[in-house]
């Protein structure tokens, strides 16, 4: 039986190249998604077109109600998950904090955080040897706005990659014991339409030039490191980040 994995966020950009990345490697995968029902189906097409095994979950992670019946669904139709992937995030237009209302940041952190929390919780009440379950690997995918701090552009998002490093942290120690590693990447300048969402569809050629590789990062390359902490490559790394930021 393959492995499984579900990868929250995955209809495009980084989430969609992990998933074929796992897919090429053996793993049977999940595409969970919010809206975009024809770039789900295109990716799915794709994974199963090279002979992998691939289901959707249209859910919105960032209620309780909808992650139970992602995993719910996952249970029934691949088998219980073995690596998460916790890449869903949304980000909004450039400005500065005065300028953020109390509904955006909310927002923010429903869909970057909550969604992280809720995730997690489920995919640990599967993967605990202390459940019966064999373990497993989360990866979260955080920014190096973490570091940032992201100012003049978007200070909520920077928090809320925050509070995901945060959780990382904490969670790996929580249940290293139990089975279960917990790492992070944190994603740099990537062409990825993230940006269109911050309102500056070029923001990476803008500011390449800060970049000591001199040069935005692709999608895959991020993959890469996603698929290598999620797999027993890693198998002695947990609690751990790794920042594809070309030398940010």
């Amino acid at each position: 039986m393959s492995k499984v994995v579900i990868i929250t966020g995955s209809s495009r950009g980084i989430g969609a190249e992990t998933a074929k990345l796992f897919s090429k490697n053996g793993y049977a995968i999940c595409i969970n998604y919010i809206s975009n029902d024809i770039a789900a189906e295109k990716i799915k097409g794709e994974i199963i077109k090279m002979g992998g095994r691939c289901i959707s979950v249209k859910a919105n992670v960032s209620i309780a109600s909808e992650v139970v019946r992602l995993f719910e669904t996952v249970d029934a139709e691949l088998g219980r998950v073995s690596v998460l992937v916790n890449n869903a995030a949304i980000l909004k237009d450039q400005c500065r904090l005065v300028d953020i209302t109390e509904e955006r940041f909310n927002e923010i952190l429903q869909t970057n955080v909550i969604s992280c929390f809720l995730c997690c919780k489920e995919a640990i009440k599967r993967m605990s040897i202390k459940n019966g379950g064999t373990g497993g690997a989360i990866v979260n995918v955080s920014s190096m706005a973490s570091k940032s701090g992201s100012p003049n552009e978007y200070i909520d998002y920077a928090a809320s990659k925050g509070a995901v490093d945060t959780l990382t942290r904490g969670l790996a120690l929580e249940v290293a014991a139990e089975g279960i590693r917990v790492n992070a990447v944190r994603p740099g300048l990537i062409y990825t339409e993230m940006h269109a969402s911050g309102g500056e569809p070029n923001r990476v050629e803008r500011l390449k030039c800060k970049i000591p590789l001199q040069r935005g990062g692709e999608a895959k390359e991020v993959a890469e490191a996603i698929y290598w902490l999620g797999t027993e490559k890693s198998s002695f790394v947990t609690g751990s980040f790794i920042d594809p930021s070309g030398g940010l």
